[in-house]
């Protein structure tokens, strides 16, 4: 294990951090065992109540499984998992994992269109001015990476208007995914976030509460976008290793 003695912050987030970062990058493997809570204390120069509390987090999270008396073991996370454990897997160790991205991407595409047809019909004419508040900013953004983030904007707001918890909690965890790769994604989402005509068209027919239209420009606007970054992707992929 690569585990690093901590400092400053806060003491269980950071062993907490590196637990997940281990399990994340397969070096604790399903199956495997921690160390026990007094020796991963020596190891990371922390007190055992610091551990206990990190893996108190951890199991929580569904990475790990604690029995009292029984030793830590680590469990598959694809199994068992949460949607808050997406940020990490998309990054982990600062390089971007093309095949997480994908997943978020195909996510992203089938959750919009469906999420934009609840709130035609669940919020409706409620959503006029935040909608076109938000079309506004996005014709008036200076740059992709601001423009990315005005469309976010706008996104939430249809998800709130969709009244959705499942999907208010996916796309929480989607947009935490997506945010810090914005500034990469600059050049490639241009394609879809600078169609401001199309937002607006998507507003309208949320408003209107025409559910069926909402969903079919959704899915158009979306798949432009998730079509560009795909085709990134898969170029990606076909690079040669070096």
């Amino acid at each position: 294990m690569a585990l690093q003695p901590v400092t400053r912050r806060s003491v269980p987030e950071a062993v907490f951090d590196q637990i997940v970062a281990e399990v994340v990058s397969g070096q604790l493997a399903p199956g495997d065992t921690l160390p026990s809570e007094r020796h991963l204390a020596e190891l990371l120069g922390v007190s055992r109540p610091a551990v206990r509390e990190a893996l108190q987090r951890v199991a929580a999270a569904g990475l790990v499984e604690v029995r009292q008396g029984d030793p830590t073991t680590v469990r598959d996370y694809r199994r068992h998992a949460g949607l808050d454990l997406l940020p990490r897997l998309l990054v982990p160790r600062g390089e971007l994992d093309l095949s997480v991205a994908r997943s978020v991407l195909e996510a992203r595409l089938h959750i919009g269109p469906e999420v934009a047809g609840l709130a035609a019909e669940r919020a409706g004419n409620a959503l006029a001015e935040p909608l076109r508040a938000a079309v506004a900013d996005l014709e008036a953004a200076a740059d992709p990476v601001q423009r990315q983030r005005v469309a976010l904007g706008f996104w939430e707001h249809v998800v709130e208007g969709a009244d959705s918890i499942a999907f208010q909690l996916m796309f929480n965890s989607l947009r935490a995914a997506y945010e810090p790769a914005l500034a990469v994604l600059g050049t490639v989402m241009e394609a879809e976030v600078g169609r401001v005509e199309a937002y607006r068209e998507l507003a309208a027919a949320i408003v209107a509460g025409d559910a069926p239209e909402a969903r079919r420009l959704a899915d158009d606007l979306l798949g432009t976008g998730t079509r560009e970054l795909l085709a990134v992707i898969r170029a990606l992929e076909e690079q040669p290793d070096d």
